[in-house]
């Protein structure tokens, strides 16, 4: 049994503002009253849920509530401590305040908090002795403390106005070009009393190490525990105790695997202790496309080291993978790579970036998180990217990518901003790498740590050098702090210095976004230029890149009606929900030259959704096809915090936006598209996949009716884990009519359609579908089959039915193609059925064409 420790978490709480711009309205219920909260909770989920604020993310609430963060709050609850045991120790423990804040109990400060990003514990055990005391967190507004600390230390350039990089508070809470400026104040992780005897447990770290030819595997478990410094604790000896579950190869008796265990001495006054597990025959933990993700649960015990018997004072456990992970910086004729390996095989990460799944963050659950992250899995991603302007993620994010076999890429929590490394800055951030490192390494889904977010970029390009006028920006934290303490706490895995970075070169020796080195951010599509830029590099790995489009119809409606009821770009709540500098400009501008640009605002939602996954698409294709040159693309962004118009794959509600359909695509195990290399037209053959590809390439020119003017079948054969590319017949590739051809290739079940012109110069029928509908057993298909060439064909469902989910989108078919989409669930009607088929349900880039503005045809 347990005799040590007991946890209680104090989630009742009321919460009150002290000072600020309260509106008049709500001062009696806020100012002269306490407001029932639950904790974790912010400010905003406390009022929210009395009722007393509307929808934060609905119309122009976020302009309604921008009192709230210049307002001061006062978190409360009564708290009563029952006496100690002669060696008990008491300790209130505060997993996450938001953010900065003065701590009381009854008449005494117990301390301040000043990161959002660490935890806070204090010894109470003076304190408790029966009697009720109230204990208070008083948050102060974190901007202006911000503002203040600018202040005092000189202000530093960022990306953003408020002072991102003053504070240790989730930079996006002060808005983002996707996010709302909503800044939280609470409690945001739970708060609870620990009472423990003797020795607690204070941190545990596996380091895998699996040998190069997997015959072994050995997990050395670092332990620290806290002597309480009671009676004679600080005399005991401890034993500690670690058990991996099911690790080692199958039993010769019954098949099953068995346990490998161990223990160890700690002697008085001794507070650390390893164990070495060696695990011969080890079941591997492989990502997801590779292998299965197996894990095994690590439980550590620290008992007292009694003779007869022992009493088990603390007890941690978690899941662990057997695997190891290295990351490629070498040189090559071609520059630097970076290329991920686990297990010694090198993975193309086909990923997508990560942000804090709701703005606000205790509303996000371990379903929600699973759901997410499922969705990732369903757009064939392999690798989550957390971004550095967020949070460290719950152990349940980093556990479901455990259990799915979903690397993760981990950003140290700094984003586009020079930071200062003055102290209390630097010990500050020491202090929460340390412990955030400590938390999350017994992750098998981790597998880099990363020190920033283009910091080094904005360094060099962004003006920086002449503001800070030498001041400190943060460059100690990304080559001195950062990369010392993952060496120390964490060595088992590679530690890079930013993104973009160019691996082993300081900012003025070589620049940090080159794309011949190490990892590379592609924004000038999308601010400046063409998505057809993108073929014009070959990075070795592209961290970054991506395009906007509004979020579903569905979300639209809930969250961004117009204020005149009339949908314009012009509207001040669809303005509230654009946060990109010129970000509908570049939206027309974007998807112009391709599709024109609809002057009715349906269409044009639905062309800036289709030109958003063809831009990403011609880009993921890409990079695929210069495997293992270029090692990965991490399109930005998988998610969103709340409904806006952004870069997001699945939208502020859960939603797949079409760009979610064709990253399912073009992130398949196997897939298939055409390049122009050299001057003439090739066919690049993806096969990501353990097993050789082998088949008749069948590339055919044809009319858009569907005449065949050339076609022919081409024998290829792809080596697992490899790219082909094969080139066109010159036969199939001499176009002649370029506005009336196009080419197909197909290889199996994997096809592709490639025009010679842009949409708006080709002479698409604007009805190229005949479709129809059937009952399914758990849902409706819809068939469509092409009777002329049919562009980026895509159903929106949940223009019909809200929680409908759909199985693919942005199909190009050509003329004789068919394909059918399985919808399910949202409880469809007959009637609802009927209207799937609906042109403002089923949709073309056919028809977006023949609808553009006149002056464009």
């Amino acid at each position: 049994m347990i005799n040590g420790l007991v946890r209680t978490d104090l989630t009742s709480w009321t919460v009150r503002a002290t000072r600020g711009p309260v509106p008049t309205s709500l001062v009696g219920e806020l100012v002269d009253a306490d407001v029932p909260a639950v904790v974790p909770g912010t400010s905003h989920t406390a009022l929210l849920d009395a009722g007393l604020i509307v929808d934060p993310y609905v119309g122009t609430a976020e302009d309604d509530l921008a009192w709230m963060r210049h307002t001061a709050w006062s978190w409360s609850t009564p708290l009563t401590l029952d006496p100690a045991a002669e060696d008990e120790r008491v300790d209130l423990l505060l997993e996450g305040v938001d953010t900065c804040a003065t701590v009381r109990l009854g008449d005494r400060e117990l301390g301040r908090t000043a990161n959002m990003h660490r935890s806070y514990r204090y010894d109470v055990r003076d304190l408790a002795d029966g009697t009720e005391r109230v204990l208070v967190v008083d948050i102060e507004p974190a901007v202006e403390v911000g503002e203040a600390e600018a202040a005092r230390i000189g202000a530093r350039p960022a990306a953003y106005p408020r002072p991102i990089n003053m504070v240790r508070k989730m930079a996006c809470s002060f808005g983002w070009d996707w996010g709302p400026d909503l800044e939280t104040a609470g409690l945001w992780k739970p708060v609870r009393v620990e009472r423990w005897r003797i020795a607690r447990i204070a941190q545990v770290r596996p380091v895998v190490a699996v040998a190069d030819d997997h015959a072994s595997a050995t997990v050395t478990v670092h332990v620290d525990v806290e002597r309480s410094g009671l009676g004679t604790a600080d005399d005991t000896p401890l034993t500690v105790r670690a058990a991996l579950r099911g690790a080692a190869g199958p039993d010769d008796t019954d098949g099953t695997a068995d346990d490998v265990a161990g223990h160890v001495v700690v002697a008085p006054h001794a507070t650390t202790a390893t164990l070495v597990l060696d695990v011969d025959d080890p079941q591997l933990w492989w990502p997801v496309g590779h292998g299965d993700p197996v894990l095994h649960d690590l439980t550590v015990e620290v008992a007292t080291a009694e003779a007869a018997h022992d009493t088990v004072l603390d007890r941690w456990s978690r899941r662990v993978g057997l695997r190891t992970v290295t990351l490629d910086t070498g040189a090559d004729e071609h520059g630097t790579r970076f290329t991920i390996l686990v297990n010694g095989e090198p993975v193309f990460v086909r990923g997508a970036n990560w942000i804090p799944d709701d703005h606000l963050l205790t509303r996000i659950t371990r379903e929600r998180l699973a759901a997410r992250v499922d969705q990732a899995l369903g757009a064939h991603m392999n690798l989550l990217r957390v971004w550095g302007g967020g949070i460290y993620e719950s152990d349940d994010f980093y556990d479901v990518c455990d259990e799915r076999g979903v690397l993760v890429w981990q950003d140290f929590l700094l984003a586009c901003a020079a930071y200062p490394e003055e102290e209390p800055h630097r010990s500050e951030m020491e202090a929460e790498a340390r412990e955030n490192v400590v938390r999350l390494m017994p992750h098998a889904s981790l597998v880099l740590w990363n020190g920033g977010n283009e910091n080094l970029w904005g360094f060099m390009d962004w003006g920086w050098q002449d503001e800070l006028d030498g001041a400190t920006w943060g460059y100690g934290y990304y080559t001195e702090l950062f990369p010392s303490v993952v060496a120390e706490l964490d060595p088992s895995r590679p530690y890079s210095a930013g993104s973009p970075y160019s691996p082993g070169a300081a900012p003025g020796e070589r620049h940090p976004n080159d794309p011949d080195h190490g990892t590379h951010h592609e924004w000038e599509v999308w601010n400046r230029v063409d998505y057809h830029r993108y073929r014009d590099d070959v990075p070795r790995f592209c961290s970054e890149f991506g395009f906007q489009a509004p979020p579903t119809w569905a979300t639209l409606e809930r969250a961004v009606q117009p204020a005149d009821g009339t949908w314009s770009t012009s509207d001040p709540v669809w303005r509230l929900h654009q946060k990109a500098e010129d970000g509908d400009g570049k939206l027309d501008r974007g998807m112009a030259p391709h599709l024109g640009v609809p002057d009715d605002f349906d269409t044009w939602a639905w062309a800036a959704q289709l030109n958003q996954a063809r831009a990403v698409t011609y880009a993921v294709e890409h990079y695929r096809s210069w495997w293992p040159r270029t090692a990965g693309a991490i399109v930005w962004q998988l998610n969103d915090c709340w409904p806006v118009t952004s870069w997001a794959a699945v939208d502020g509600d859960g939603r797949p936006k079409p760009l979610w359909h064709a990253l399912a695509r073009a992130y398949a195990d196997r897939a298939v598209s055409v390049h122009a290399r050299d001057g003439a037209l090739v066919v690049a053959v993806v096969n990501d996949t353990a097993q050789p590809w082998e088949g008749a390439l069948a590339v055919a020119r044809t009319t858009l009716a569907g005449h065949e003017l050339a076609a022919r079948d081409v024998s290829v054969s792809v080596a697992p884990r490899s790219v082909a590319i094969v080139p066109v017949p010159e036969t199939v590739a001499a176009v002649a009519v370029p506005a009336d051809e196009v080419l197909t290739a197909v290889l199996d079940d994997v096809r592709t359609v490639h025009l010679f012109a842009e949409d708006v110069d080709v002479e698409l029928d604007p009805s190229p579908l005949v479709a129809g509908v059937r009952a399914a057993d758990d849902g409706v298909d819809v068939l469509v089959a092409a009777t002329s060439l049919a562009r980026g064909v895509t159903l929106l469902v949940d223009r019909v039915a809200p929680e409908a989910t759909v199985d693919s989108g942005v199909v190009d078919l050509a003329a004789g193609w068919t394909h059918t989409f399985r919808v399910r669930g949202g409880g469809l009607t007959t009637a609802d059925a009927a209207r799937l088929v609906d042109p403002r349900v089923l949709r073309t880039a056919n028809a977006v064409v023949a609808t553009r503005l006149p002056e464009q045809a």
